[in-house]
């Protein structure tokens, strides 16, 4: 099966293009490059296994943030990648609709996992035959929005089939409104939430699946016991907590979105989508572009499957949207000597 490229692989770039690690700015993922204020952890919580209060607690705190009722299920789990690759085993194989173009690694799972997957690029092309839907909602990497409604006639649908709906909510922390986590707990719903995106803590390796009790049940005995440790578990809590801090980490998160649409408007490159955590430009070069932004030691993302998308993440000040604002001039300056 053919690897699938992600955005983050700065030592390859390194490889390629040279410098070190602090030369280059690193726009190609969607993860928040502010990380979020991390509390004290006793040494207790490094020390002994994670157990049980913590861990009902922190599923406590990510219920009460996510807007999802106190009687939904919900598993945490070793990041949401860990996550996708037991949704396949969650019901009888069958076929399995993805809408996309999106996040490869879900048609990469169930397509291991011997299922046959449809591709759709519209909701209206679901085969009825379909067991299984996947939905990333906002899309990555055009942050296309499929309405709430839709979403839960959706998964009604797939449930008297005897499936169910898959809604990856990755990017959504910034666009609560576009959420149906508030509806998490009825039959043939699964929505899978990214901790690291948002907080800025990728590393940490944290994601969450809010479904109805029975699912969340599978999903937690199929992790098994100390899925998640103590540490991310104590950082989730204090994290989902505390909504002085998170007000004034928003604020800071929109505000570097405007930088990087500051910098499209004063280079001529056009956004044509996105979300506040990503921006998807069209360009005719696209992949020569990449490569020469990457001279100038600048990361995107480019897609094989796109060849005139570039997706970009946020600077983390406006120190690095300037030099990005300059590197990309020369970067653009040189296609144009070249093509």
């Amino acid at each position: 099966m053919m690897q699938i490229e992600h955005g983050g692989a700065l030592d390859r770039a390194m490889s390629r293009f040279g410098g070190r690690r602090d030369d280059w700015i690193d726009l190609s993922t969607g993860i928040n490059p502010e990380v979020f204020p991390l509390p004290s952890i006793g040494s207790d919580v490094w020390n002994r296994l994670p157990d049980e209060n913590l861990l009902a607690s922190a599923l406590g705190a990510a219920r009460k943030y996510y807007g999802a009722s106190a009687d939904a299920g919900i598993a945490a789990a070793p990041g949401t990648q860990a996550l996708i690759q037991i949704m396949p085993d969650l019901t009888d194989h069958g076929e399995v609709a993805i809408i996309g173009p999106t996040y490869q690694e879900h048609q990469s799972s169930f397509g291991r996992a011997g299922w046959k997957v449809t591709l759709c690029d519209a909701i209206s092309g679901i085969p009825q035959s379909a067991k299984v839907v996947v939905i990333v909602n906002p899309n990555n990497p055009d942050g296309r929005i499929v309405a709430k409604d839709t979403l839960l006639e959706l998964a009604g649908t797939l449930h008297a089939r005897g499936g169910f709906l898959i809604v990856d909510e990755a990017f959504a922390d910034p666009h609560p409104e576009t959420s149906i986590a508030a509806q998490c707990g009825r039959d043939g719903l699964i929505v899978l939430k990214s901790f690291g995106k948002y907080f800025g803590l990728a590393g940490l390796r944290l994601g969450f699946a809010l479904t109805n009790p029975a699912l969340a049940g599978k999903l937690t005995e199929r992790m098994g016991p100390w899925a998640v440790s103590g540490p991310a578990l104590a950082i989730a809590k204090h994290a989902f907590s505390d909504t002085a801090t998170l007000a004034a980490f928003r604020d800071r998160l929109t505000h570097r979105r405007r930088l990087l649409s500051d910098v499209f408007s004063r280079t001529g490159l056009k956004e044509s989508a996105g979300t506040d955590l990503f921006a998807l430009v069209g360009h005719e070069h696209a992949h020569a572009l990449f490569d020469a932004l990457c001279t100038q030691h600048v990361l995107v993302r480019k897609f094989a499957y796109a060849p005139n998308w570039l997706r970009f993440g946020l600077p983390l000040d406006e120190n690095d949207a300037e030099t990005f604002r300059q590197r990309a001039i020369i970067a653009i300056d040189a296609i144009k000597l070249i093509l």
